[in-house]
């Protein structure tokens, strides 16, 4: 009896902490009952954890990280250890056979732009077997026209939608990939589509589709926000290159800026070339005091990346609870940390993000509304009150103010905080009167 007045008392003092945070306990305990349900699910994300914390760990003493990585250097960084070192860090955790892992690059769709321009040249054609690629990168290619494609450079581009059910096209692929097709492009996650997130199992067998009918295919995933979401990751399963943001999962929510293409030794080269110059390629390149950042946040990334995953399942069930379309749903298994909700109308979107905002340690008091920003095709609203700007592995939402008027919800350096995020978006809707409990 004592125990359980015990847990009743903790839970009465988070409620009143929770009300005194903006939250009302019509939808504390409509979540409340979720979270318990949630219970056996979040176990197993904490297996998925431990599994690539050790994978993490064993990189790091494999390649025997010590204090003298923590260097910072200038100018041309010649013979930079650290940044070196952190390059087989990186090497080994995706078993792959070389990484440029960079502060110089800006962002995940500058990683991407740098493996696809070090690795094609005029005349070739790049695939996109998974539909329309996300948004920024159109203008890398050329879908949409912008200084300095892939298109103005000569390269072409070719397309083969999923199917309606989100299976792959594999008659159509196999139909597509011609003489000229010298890249594939896979992307992992959804994007602003309201499509499947890929697994690896999925990507493997894509690959290996592929790869039958064209050995020579220079097969590259697009792994922003997913990694670390399962125990294996696209190089395990045959992809030739792997990129992503330092500012999405494998950063950890501590490295300020940065990106990485790991993968093939002769790939990764070409892209390290495109990066700097020809001639000089990885050897220059200073870390300018990054680097401790960049190993911690690694090292720390397989947990953050769990507490995340626990907010946007915990999300999907809210939400699918209320009769929202969600994406994954509720009960599917899970391939990256982003969750879509579709509102069906532009306030649905709006609330919901300005939730976020208003749940964040930074700029709380803001209030986010759409605009116009560059390399988007109409206007976005954006919630991000993080430490590192623009770092969608904290606390985040976004989405085009667009039909079908879908959010997408994502990151949370712990559950706790990814939870509170997902209780005051959900206040938000309440009182806009576009929710009732």
């Amino acid at each position: 009896m004592e125990v359980k007045n015990e847990k009743l008392l903790r839970r009465s003092q988070l409620q009143e902490l929770y009300g005194q945070m903006g939250i009302s306990p019509q939808v504390y305990e409509f979540a409340a009952g979720i979270e318990e349900a949630l219970k056996e699910r979040f176990m197993a994300i904490d297996d998925t954890v431990e599994y690539n914390q050790l994978k993490v760990l064993g990189a790091m003493q494999k390649c025997r990280v010590d204090a003298t990585c923590f260097a910072a250097t200038s100018g041309y960084g010649y013979n930079d250890l650290g940044r070196d070192k952190l390059e087989e860090v990186y090497a080994a955790a995706f078993h792959g056979e070389d990484a440029l892992v960079r502060p110089q690059i800006a962002c995940g769709t500058h990683a991407l732009a740098v493996a696809l321009s070090g690795n094609l040249r005029p005349g070739d054609e790049l695939l996109s077997p998974v539909g329309k690629p996300y948004d920024t990168l159109e203008e890398v290619i050329g879908i949409r026209p912008s200084r300095g494609s892939l298109k103005e450079y000569g390269v072409s581009y070719g397309q083969v939608d999923l199917k309606p059910d989100g299976s792959f096209d594999y008659e159509g692929i196999a139909k597509a990939l011609g003489p000229k097709t010298r890249m594939v492009t896979i992307q992992r996650s959804k994007g602003y589509q309201t499509r499947p997130t890929l697994s690896v199992e999925r990507i493997g067998e894509l690959i290996a589709f592929i790869k039958e009918r064209k050995p020579d295919v220079i097969c590259m995933v697009d792994n922003c926000y997913g990694e670390f979401v399962e125990r294996i990751e696209p190089t395990d399963v045959g992809a030739d290159l792997c990129v992503g943001s330092l500012i999405k999962n494998p950063g950890g929510g501590l490295a300020p800026i940065g990106g990485y293409i790991v993968g093939k030794r002769n790939y990764v080269e070409n892209a390290a070339y495109r990066l700097t110059s020809p001639g000089l390629g990885k050897e220059v390149g200073a870390s300018l005091g990054v680097l401790p950042s960049f190993y911690q946040g690694f090292f720390l990334a397989p947990s953050v990346v769990g507490g995340a995953l626990k907010g946007a399942i915990f999300a999907a069930n809210i939400y699918e609870r209320l009769g929202f379309s969600v994406i994954p749903n509720g009960s599917e298994s899970r391939h990256d940390i982003i969750q879509a909700v579709t509102f069906g109308k532009p306030e649905g979107v709006i609330a919901f993000c300005q939730g976020i905002q208003a749940a964040a340690p930074v700029d709380s008091y803001v209030t986010p509304e759409p605009w116009a920003m560059p390399g988007y095709d109409s206007d976005v609203i954006m919630a991000a009150g993080a430490f590192v700007q623009g770092s969608s592995i904290e606390l985040s939402a976004d989405g085009p103010i667009k039909p079908p008027y879908a959010v997408y919800f994502q990151g949370g350096l712990t559950w706790q905080h990814a939870k509170y995020g997902i209780l005051m978006s959900l206040q938000k809707l309440v009182e806009a009167g576009l929710v009732k409990l």
